[in-house]
């Protein structure tokens, strides 16, 4: 047996609380290590996780390499992970126990909707606690949401998450869902802390303190940037003391699927546009989102003359872009846009953004 377990990092928190972005930051900075990245993303195109693999190939030769297979990222989209451990997680696990010797440490991204504690009790199974540990539960939290009196940037998301993943089985608030993501967290992570005051960082520290044991730390960051040995070598071995873990939602594992209904439906598409304007999309975007009920825009623009690719994202209200990597030699540049919502429609948007589209 190989005395030395692969340490395994969760990283867990609502839909756009700024996961993605930390785990493009940790794999930037774990110089020379081989990191396998599992990620459990929801929608019909997987942004987030093309922007992790992007992230490492393109670093300079100290950053992480990721194991391969799959581009070292195994996805899991059919539902939330923490429903669906038997069927999707153990699985890869399994698989990355075989190609140990090649790991030296496993990333997992959930989804937002995601108990932690299901997916941390799966590591002691047999099969796996012989080889894997659980070297913390990192939980990002929102932090201007939390000082607004929220729980996530954008509850309303969050509610369509749920109620769009047929896989899910548990009905949380998203009080109790915050509950239990920090009940069984090793570390919390602040995010967007740059977009808080004193007073709100003092509103926000105290609402966290509440929810959270004395010996559980914070930690405050600005645009995903931590560093790297205050999230890796914690080595809490979570897993030996998961079970005595309560939470709101232990008895919904023991129930059913829940199904979501028909009126619950949620639209989800993409949207392909070639080069574009990046100023005019970006104008159009934010008119679409203010008027419109959408929940989440995420993607990649392609502009003409620029050999950079630019990664667009719309959380609630606000929306950002920046720079990511160079277009590689085998892509056609193109513009690609996920858009997650409530009565929009696919012909209308693609109509309104067309007006940014060169050529």
């Amino acid at each position: 047996m190989k005395l030395n377990k692969i340490p395994t990092t969760i990283v867990t928190g609502f839909l756009g609380s700024g996961k993605t972005t930390l785990l493009s930051t940790v794999l930037k900075q774990a110089a020379g290590k081989r990191i396998a990245v599992i990620v459990n993303e929801f929608g019909e195109l997987d942004i987030d996780s093309e922007l992790l693999r992007s992230c490492p190939l393109d670093c300079d030769d100290e950053g992480a390499s990721l194991v391969q297979g799959k581009n070292g990222i195994y996805e899991l989209a059919n539902g939330c992970i923490c429903c669906t451990v038997e069927e999707e997680f153990l699985p890869v696990m399994q698989e990355l126990v075989a190609r140990r010797d090649d790991i030296d440490h496993i990333l997992i991204e959930t989804s937002g909707l995601a108990l932690p504690k299901p997916l941390v009790q799966a590591f002691n199974w047999p099969g796996i606690k012989e080889h894997c540990t659980v070297d913390a539960v990192i939980t990002v939290v929102d932090g201007p949401a939390i000082a607004a009196g929220r729980f996530a940037n954008d509850e309303a998301q969050v509610q369509s998450q749920r109620l769009a993943d047929e896989s899910l089985n548990h009905d949380p608030s998203l009080q109790e869902l915050l509950d239990d993501q920090l009940s069984a967290a090793d570390l919390v992570v602040i995010s967007k802390n740059d977009l808080l005051n004193d007073e709100e960082r003092e509103r926000v520290e105290k609402i966290i303190s509440q929810r959270l044991p004395s010996s559980v730390k914070t930690l405050y960051i600005d645009n995903g940037d931590a560093p790297l040995d205050a999230l890796f070598g914690i080595e809490a071995a979570t897993e030996a003391r998961i079970d005595a873990v309560h939470n709101h939602h232990d008895a919904h594992h023991e129930h059913g699927h829940h199904h979501a209904h028909a009126e619950d439906h949620f639209d989800s598409f993409v949207i392909s546009l070639g080069l574009v304007d990046a100023a005019k999309l970006q104008q159009v975007l934010q008119e679409l989102i203010d008027t419109q009920n959408i929940f989440r825009a995420k993607g990649f623009a392609a502009e003409p003359n620029k050999p950079m690719r630019r990664v667009i994202q719309a959380v609630g209200k606000r929306l950002n872009s920046h720079f990511d990597r160079l277009w590689s030699a085998d892509e056609t540049p193109q513009t690609q846009l996920v858009f997650i919502g409530k009565g929009i429609e696919k012909a209308q948007i693609e109509q309104a953004l067309s007006v940014a589209v060169v050529g």
